[in-house]
């Protein structure tokens, strides 16, 4: 036996180490259960690797973002062993960790049974008491072929390694890019192969390992994500380091779930998404288009004071404004296909706003002495959103976007910048969100115009306008769009759920492109900085946001009913309205409930469609002048004077706060 050295890495320690020959991560690391794989030189390898001379080595606990993902990624292997032992018929497809979980597509003769699930996690449980365990093998591409021969998913896999990216979302845990590997599932006590399965790894040493799992849901999906290939079954399934962990992340499930803007918008009658208008585009109903138009009605009025100025576009154009935009190169794909007008002309349902903003920019001659000029449209857009991503207002084919664009000069960008990032923040603290972090999004080296020296100055200028905010950043490298490096501000709502909202990108390359010029202070000729930003991202996607945050009981400024009367009988319903068109004469949205319902009836609807109070009123109000104010929460105020209440609303309203 020879002796070699390796580093032990445990930040922040580190330490020179002789082991001899043989010598795997299980056994340096052997004292710390927590640990299910150990990271070489910066790449993941199982806990059987054994160390070479001059590796620096240091430990993946399972509760890390690397632990937790291959804690699943194995828990998504034992799911498709304990499917083919109860499906022998079953086909494998790919079966990646996902964020909170993992997921399995299989070809089965039919689409799974709620029972068969209960079944699959049961045979689960065998398996993983069982302590089976995962043994990597390298293989070759023809040896692998023979071996899979009856699986023709894997087969084609085979056929695109090294080609992953276009394999389809998680094909790269399957094949990657390097050598092909096997991994067995062995009986430990004889040693006996019990399944395997073709995957990159790493995988946890063995089967017992999984503390908590659960079988989530089933679906259908196309293999490799394309509508033009089978469809398959997805097992969805979730995989936590204890028990405790997985009941606290069912119980958000249940929660997020009673959040569902989907679910809010049917039951308070604020949106839908008709069949016959097809998926990803709603149509907003008269509650949800008063909450939408306040949305946006205060969304302008804090632009106007800020120096933006109103425009307008038309929803379709012609191919060639994309052509000179550089979308048709970079974007087509997130496009609706052309309509052939005028002759054979293609037109497109405009994607996004920007292009359009460079030709109102670029109608007459700008002086210097006009920027920044500040340009802002609540402009609908049209994107061709695959099937299976369509989720209800979140991920939307038609939305209508808070879209600004600022021109300036180089000397105006950093101050720009910062007042603009102010602006954002301090909007979105408007509408209740207060929890923030910024991501930065630099150039992807493979897809990206204009010079590194301007990607580089746009960059530098956007991460000091970020820091100005005391806010975490985090570096989203090679996340940019191809025209320049962005801010995005993510926000936590009410159950800690981060939501991208507003993004703000600096772009040098479009003033080229659509040869966008101002005249300078000396008279020459200049070219413009063009920042894109959305507040909102979108207002469907905002509303949706809202809607979750609030679980549908909105402030009473956003509530489409901030106050309902309710009468003790129907005498009382003349009292009741003469104190409504006091509230109106304060632009309150106000309804007198005379309906035939019975009082409680009455209070028990307002409370389900979640409006933020009630005004009660019998004979001793009306003889006293009073109403009995009663808020959505349940408790009661008897015997307050009218102006006493209206003053209450009044105020909760203008101050924007939730009761």
């Amino acid at each position: 036996m020879t002796d070699v050295r390796v580093i032990i890495n445990r930040e922040p320690d580190r330490e020179e180490r002789v082991v001899t020959t043989g010598t795997t991560a299980a056994d340096v690391f052997a004292e710390d259960r927590s640990v299910v794989a150990a990271r070489v030189a910066g790449v993941l390898k199982d806990l059987a690797y054994q160390l070479q001379d001059g590796d620096e080595v240091e430990p993946v606990g399972i509760t890390s973002q690397d632990g937790l993902n291959i804690l699943r990624h194995s828990t998504a292997h034992v799911m498709a062993q304990a499917v083919q032992q109860l499906f022998p018929e079953a086909k494998l497809g790919i079966g990646p960790p996902i964020k909170d979980g993992f997921y399995y597509d299989f070809d089965v003769e039919k689409p799974f049974h709620p029972d068969d699930l209960k079944a699959i996690e049961k045979k689960m449980q065998e398996i993983i008491k069982k302590g089976q365990k995962f043994a990597r093998r390298v293989v070759t591409d023809e040896s692998a072929r023979e071996e899979l021969a009856g699986e023709p998913y894997k087969l084609e896999l085979i056929g695109l390694k090294g080609s992953a990216a276009t394999a389809g979302e998680g094909a790269d845990v399957e094949v990657g890019s390097g050598e092909l590997t096997i991994y067995d599932n062995l009986d430990p006590k004889s040693g006996e192969l019990c399944w395997g399965d073709l995957c990159r790894g790493p995988h946890l040493p063995s089967t017992r390992m999984i503390p908590a799992f659960k079988i989530m849901r089933s679906a259908a999906a196309y293999w490799r994500g394309s509508e033009k290939n089978k469809q398959l079954q997805r097992l969805y399934g979730t995989a936590w380091p204890t028990k405790d962990e997985l009941k606290a992340h069912l119980e958000f499930l249940e929660e997020a779930a009673k959040r569902d803007h989907r679910k809010l918008g049917s039951e308070l009658d604020l949106f839908s998404i008709p069949e016959e208008i097809g998926s990803g585009l709603a149509v907003f109903h008269p509650k949800g288009g008063i909450m939408r138009r306040v949305m946006e009605d205060y969304s302008r009025k804090r632009h106007e004071e800020s120096g933006y100025e109103f425009v307008y576009s038309p929803h379709a154009t012609k191919g060639t404004l994309f052509e000179l935009s550089g979308h048709l190169d970079w974007y087509a794909d997130g496009m609706y296909p052309p309509m052939k007008l005028d002759g054979e002309i293609d037109y497109y349902l405009k994607p996004m706003n920007c292009p359009m903003h460079n030709l109102i920019y670029r109608s007459r001659g700008r002086s210097y002495r006009e920027l920044p000029l500040r340009l802002f449209e609540f402009g609908t857009v049209y994107r061709y959103e695959k099937s299976g991503v369509v989720h209800g207002l979140t991920r939307a084919r038609g939305f209508t976007q808070d879209d600004a664009h600022i021109y300036c000069t180089k000397e105006q960008m950093a101050g720009e910048l910062d007042s603009l990032l102010t602006f954002v923040l301090d909007l979105l603290r408007d509408y209740g969100l207060n929890d923030f972090y910024l991501e930065l999004s630099t150039k992807d080296p493979e897809k990206f115009i204009g010079s590194d020296e301007d990607w580089e100055e746009a960059t530098e200028t956007l991460r000091a306008a970020a820091e100005k905010q005391n806010l975490e950043l985090v570096l989203d490298p090679a996340g940019a769009a191809f025209y320049g490096p962005k801010i995005s501000v993510q926000a936590k709502d009410a159950i800690g759920r981060t939501w991208q909202m507003s993004t703000i990108q600096v772009d040098f390359q479009l003033p080229q492109r659509f040869e966008l010029e101002y005249q300078g202070a000396d008279g020459n000729r200049q070219r413009p900085v063009m920042i894109h930003r959305a507040l909102f991202g979108s207002i469907e996607r905002f509303f949706a946001v809202l809607l979750e945050h609030y679980a549908g009981a909105m402030p009473p400024w956003l509530a489409p009913v901030t106050v309902v009367g309710i009468p003790i009988t129907d005498e009382h319903v003349p009292y009741l309205r003469e104190v409504a068109a006091e509230l109106k004469k304060h632009g309150i949205r106000v309804e007198v409930d005379a309906s035939d319902d019975r009082m409680q009836k009455k209070i028990r609807n307002a409370q389900k469609g979640k409006i933020p109070f009630m005004l009660i009123a019998g004979n001793d109000d009306v003889e006293a002048g009073a109403v009995s104010f009663r808020y959505r929460n349940g408790e009661q105020k008897n015997g307050v004077p009218v102006a006493e209440a209206v003053s209450e609303i009044v105020d909760a309203v203008a101050r924007r706060i939730q009761v």
